[in-house]
Formats: structure tokens, sequence, C-alpha cells
């Protein structure tokens, strides 16, 4: 199926989780914030969030530094 993944039209397999997405695309979920459909996904909620045909998301990586 087809989603928007950081503005890129990505094909994904179906019956993933945001949990299992993140494994899908091999990104470890250490300092990660993900927006779905403009909400951000609570990361209690990964393993319970379905990802939809023609989901927005956006992965965010929070970088240490100064």
């Amino acid at each position: 199926m087809k989603i928007q993944l950081n503005g890129e039209v990505r094909e994904v397999p179906q019956g993933l989780t945001v949990a299992s997405l993140l494994e899908f695309l091999k990104l470890s979920a250490d300092r990660l914030a993900v927006e779905r459909n403009l909400e951000i996904v609570s990361r209690r909620l990964w393993s319970e969030t379905p990802i939809e045909a023609g989901d927005r998301l956006e992965v965010v990586h929070f970088v240490g530094g100064g």
C-alpha cells in the first residue's frame, strides 16, 4: 500500500502499525517522534496504531548538540 513518509510516497506492506513500520524501515525507536495525519502518536500507542493506505507520516529524529 502507499503512504506518504516525510513528504515522499512510499510502498509498504499492509497490516503495519507505527512500531512495525519503524522496524520495517530499520529505524531505532530511540529519540524519535512520529506524526500520523497531523497528530503526534504517543510512543505507548505505537504498537496499537495501524498504518493505513494514504496515511501521511512524519518521522523526526531528535539530535543532541550545542
